[in-house]
């Protein structure tokens, strides 16, 4: 270290804490060393110890310091399928196009996918992921090997299936993505044995497909695994009515109770969506500590309704944010999604502050840490956390004046007003240049594999009806 105190020293105009009392401190500083916060405070009162004895000093006096964005619903895979689906419900949306797509796969094209996504969430400040679901053909030590490269914080599940239905739809899956319950069940055990914990950036979970696709007995031994290993557990859940109609008629149980009679409830498990679900069943989720993930582009572009996302906040169940993929968004970007959420929400009960900035900026930060199990380790810029923020550049006219950060964050901002992230004490995006990726690169593979994808499986982007492309 030299005569260098700490190791990055954050000088920003706004820093958005997320700390017990909800700080936003101006003129606030942080300082970083060995991955961990050392001090957060007033630059007047931070700056006679570290300003000048820092080995990176980053001026962000026209920025928003803030904890990192986690994301908690990601297709990695589905990046490079944007617009490949337009206007459809979703089980004809999987069954037409974007499950023939990923079960025609190449492991090239699915890294390529996946390593655009991930440059994707870099830049528009996401700092931790979870990964909903790699399977065999897409080749997920490659995968994970890139988020470790990039250097962002991930859970990656492993989907987990013995079936290949699509709620009351059998044989909905394409083929390509059939596997059977050893074959999935044993490489999930062995990405966790191979990869869980590694660099304290990525853990490893059981993504078991949605119910149509599962066997009782194989959902409740990837229970009884999760809570062996102590890991978490993700699924998609009562996305679509049709999903409702699957277990009200095969179990005679709504979808929430049909999960936790299968042990797929509690704090470690972040069931997605949640769309159709009743009074009683956000009691449930509630009482047993489960989380949700709320995708509101997704449902709206898929026409799936709305989740009662201001219901399930006050009836004390954890909701986090996520994007979804590239087919069903068609981005990656959780600062746009906090928009998203809240205008919606607000519209759809008929109350302006039914879901305000605050409670969506927690869902984007502390709740995502807390439904990932990290809340000790990230989600709010506190001593002895790990460094993981980002700044955000208000010195635009879309952001000016800067009369309140927390509602120009939520309500005007997007990811490319994002400049610096910082995940782990190391910086991976400085001035929106990201220095663990060849983003040129990146882009360019992902042109030449996207094209052979899509002419191989005649799959393709459907033109505009009113706007041809000649």
């Amino acid at each position: 270290m030299g005569d260098y105190l700490v190791d990055i020293y954050v000088r920003g105009k706004f820093v958005i804490t997320m700390n017990k009392r909800r700080e936003v401190l101006k003129d606030g500083c942080v300082a970083i060393e060995g991955g961990e916060i050392v001090a957060v405070g007033k630059c007047s009162d931070l700056d006679k110890d570290f300003r000048g004895r820092a080995n990176e000093e980053i001026n962000a006096d026209k920025h928003i310091v803030m904890p990192g964005l986690i994301n908690t619903h990601v297709h990695l895979v589905q990046g490079m399928l944007k617009a490949c689906a337009n206007y459809r419900k979703l089980i004809s949306w999987l069954k037409e196009c974007v499950w023939p797509l990923q079960g025609s796969m190449t492991q090239e094209e699915a890294l390529a996918s996946a390593t655009l996504t991930t440059l994707e969430l870099i830049k528009s400040g996401t700092t931790t992921f979870l990964e909903t679901g790699l399977v065999g053909r897409y080749g997920p030590d490659n995968i994970i090997d890139t988020i470790l490269k990039s250097g962002l914080r991930a859970a990656v599940a492993r989907h987990v299936m013995d079936m290949s239905g699509y709620a009351l739809e059998k044989g909905a899956l394409h083929e390509g993505l059939v596997e059977d319950g050893e074959t999935s069940m044993s490489d999930t055990l062995r990405l966790y044995n191979k990869y869980h914990g590694r660099d304290g950036r990525i853990y490893v979970w059981f993504g078991p497909r949605t119910p149509g696709a599962v066997s009782v007995e194989l959902y409740r031994e990837i229970a009884a695994r999760a809570k062996e290993l102590k890991t978490g557990i993700t699924m998609h859940l009562a996305e679509v009515r049709e999903d409702v109609e699957y277990t009200t008629k095969t179990f005679s149980m709504k979808p929430v109770d049909f999960v936790k009679w299968l042990g797929l409830t509690g704090p470690n498990v972040v069931l997605v969506h949640v769309v159709w679900v009743t009074d009683e069943e956000i009691k449930t989720l509630a009482e047993t500590k489960t989380n949700v993930s709320h995708n509101p582009s997704s449902n709206g572009k898929l026409g799936s309704g709305i989740a009662r996302v201001s219901d399930m906040l006050q009836a004390g169940v954890n909701v986090t944010l996520g994007t979804d993929g590239g087919p069903s968004n068609d981005n990656y970007d959780l600062i746009e999604e906090m928009h998203i959420a809240t205008i919606l929400q607000n519209a759809y009960k008929g109350n302006p502050e039914a879901l305000r900035a605050e409670d969506v900026l927690e869902m984007a930060t502390l709740r995502g840490a807390e439904a990932l199990g990290l809340s000790s380790r990230v989600g709010s810029i506190e001593v002895g956390k790990r460094a993981d923020l980002i700044t955000i550049k208000y010195w635009d006219p879309k952001l000016m004046p800067m009369n309140d950060p927390i509602s120009h964050l939520v309500f005007a901002a997007n990811g490319s007003h994002v400049q610096d992230v910082i995940v782990d004490g190391k910086i991976i995006m400085r001035n929106r240049n990201v220095l663990t990726l060849d983003e040129d690169k990146v882009l360019r593979e992902v042109e030449l594999r996207s094209s052979e994808l899509f002419s191989r499986t005649g799959i393709c982007v459907e033109p505009s009806i009113r706007f041809p492309l000649i």
